[in-house]
């Protein structure tokens, strides 16, 4: 891992907008820059029983995922003595990530009292915009699929100090939010990225693959 707070090194981290203003309402910093991350996409091809005409179409943007491990140490806030760490050590970084996963509990509870009431419709509870960033060229759209915790190391009150948090991130597309959502512009945005850094891609040529013409 990196550490990108003794580096000076940019970070990696999650932007969690107001889905209806786009008001920035959290920054989460990734402690450490993780070493590794993996991506996967699936391209979208026209469905089985298509004409062969149609074998090279596309039908959207594929679906991506990022899948990365990050890691979480209280050791330095703990020896410097930070009041928060040695309170709750590991927790709350660990919640804001968690809660945006949760639904907001006045929202719940607003929920429940409209179904009390005998309200037929009730509309689910709507989470925030959550956007991956890393580096300039990525600012993405995502929703997390997969969100795991280990818990590895514990101070005297039973807080944790030591964790990793694994994050599957599918990345939203215009085909998820439409075009005139604040994240599908981002999502053009990101693709148009992809775009211009693939034109600068230097091409080779037939001869180094042993062929003449084709």
């Amino acid at each position: 891992m990196t550490s990108s707070l003794s580096s000076g090194l940019l970070k990696g981290g999650i932007v969690l907008l107001d889905p209806n203003t786009s008001v920035v309402k959290k920054i989460i910093p990734l402690q450490y820059n993780p070493d590794t991350m993996s991506r996967s996409l699936q391209p979208q091809r026209v469905g089985e029983g298509a004409s062969k005409s149609d074998a090279l179409r596309l039908t959207g943007p594929p679906e991506e995922t990022y899948t990365l491990e990050a890691e979480l140490d209280a050791t330095d806030q703990m020896e410097v003595k930070d009041s928060q760490t040695l309170e709750n050590g590991l927790q709350p970084a660990l919640t804001i990530l968690e809660r945006i996963v949760y639904p907001d509990s006045d929202r719940l509870v607003a929920n429940n009292a409209l179904a009390a009431s005998g309200t037929l419709e009730i509309t689910p509870v709507e989470g925030p915009l959550v956007l991956f960033i890393w580096s300039k060229n990525r600012v993405v759209p995502v929703q997390l699929t997969t969100f795991s915790i280990t818990e590895e190391a514990f101070d005297a009150n039973l807080n944790p100090i030591r964790a990793k948090i694994n994050l599957s991130m599918k990345v939203l597309t215009v085909s998820d939010l439409g075009f005139e959502h604040k994240g599908g512009s981002l999502y053009l945005a990101y693709q148009k990225q992809k775009e211009k850094l693939s034109d600068k891609f230097r091409p080779g040529s037939l001869g180094a693959l042993g062929q003449s013409n084709i």
